[in-house]
């Protein structure tokens, strides 16, 4: 693995669709509400993808730190284990995307936080700021909640939640509770995306005490609530969906198709190995929701 590889491979350049999911679903339930603005938008992206290769890096250096990432691994060979990239040079890696992520969401926050109040700007300062820290300590420090089996709960709430509610009052000065539903389905296979990462290293993750969820609840429990959470994803933006009484809003649903022939998969696995190829299908499932709502809304 050349330098150059392994800082590719420390961005993990197939994580950034799936990151962008909530963002583009929520930009355009405000764009369909007639609030275009493409300068929000366009620092939107930024910022998220920003956020993503940040926790990406840090995750990197977390791991490599602690041994997790080692030769009993089963995905691909991180950028710190390999020995190509040095702790020292992902630590300076790590802080300069801090630097750069907050950099973004400042001129994110300066161009929607027009005609708000000044208590709402500053609110999404801390925002940032607290987005900036789960995205660090994932893996990295003595309390890294990742290790603790929380990750779940924090991918719902930053990829889905944060990504789909927050991004929506940027354009339209205004919360609504109806951006709740897509927030839980986006929030719910972004989940299922680190569930599948989570079995996949379930056996590495449990020898370096790694407490995620899978490894707390064990593998066939973890295909259980896989399967879960994504049905429960698609019925809750099925129901969305309903609302619009338009059947053009459907194609959003398409890629439903793919992820209950993925859910039949899973259940089918007995190696961990094998849960590797479906982190692509779920994670592009879930982009190609978000891409196609945003292109029918111009119909």
């Amino acid at each position: 693995m050349t330098r150059k590889q392994a800082w590719i491979e420390a961005i993990r350049p197939r994580t950034l669709p799936l990151s962008l999911s909530g963002i583009i679903f929520g930009s355009a339930i405000a764009f369909q509400q007639g609030f275009i603005d493409w300068y929000i938008f366009s620092f939107a992206i930024l910022t998220t993808l920003s956020f993503q290769i940040l926790s990406n890096l840090a995750n990197d250096y977390g791991d490599g730190v602690k041994g997790t990432d080692n030769h009993e691994r089963v995905g691909p060979t991180r950028a710190v284990q390999s020995g190509v990239i040095s702790q020292l040079e992902m630590k300076k890696a790590v802080i300069l995307a801090s630097i750069t992520s907050f950099i973004f969401a400042c001129i994110l926050i300066y161009f929607g936080s027009q005609d708000m109040p000044f208590t709402t700007t500053l609110y999404y300062i801390g925002l940032a700021i607290l987005c900036i820290i789960a995205a660090i300590t994932y893996t990295v420090g003595k309390k890294a909640y990742g290790y603790n089996g929380l990750g779940d709960l924090m991918v719902f709430i930053f990829f889905g939640l944060v990504s789909v509610l927050g991004v929506y009052p940027l354009y339209t000065k205004l919360f609504d509770w109806n951006n709740v539903l897509p927030a839980i389905s986006i929030g719910l296979l972004s989940t299922a995306v680190l569930n599948l990462n989570n079995m996949r290293d379930y056996y590495s993750d449990k020898n370096a005490e790694k407490n995620t969820l899978v490894v707390k609840i064990g593998i066939n429990n973890a295909k259980l609530y896989h399967i879960l959470i994504i049905v429960s994803a698609l019925v809750v933006l099925f129901i969305y969906l309903m609302k619009f009484n338009q059947a053009i809003m459907f194609i959003a649903f398409l890629p439903s198709i793919s992820l209950l022939l993925h859910i039949y998969k899973v259940a089918k696995i007995t190696y961990t190995k094998n849960f590797d190829p479906e982190l692509k299908t779920v994670a592009l499932s879930t982009f190609a929701i978000s891409v196609l709502f945003f292109i029918s809304i111009w119909f």
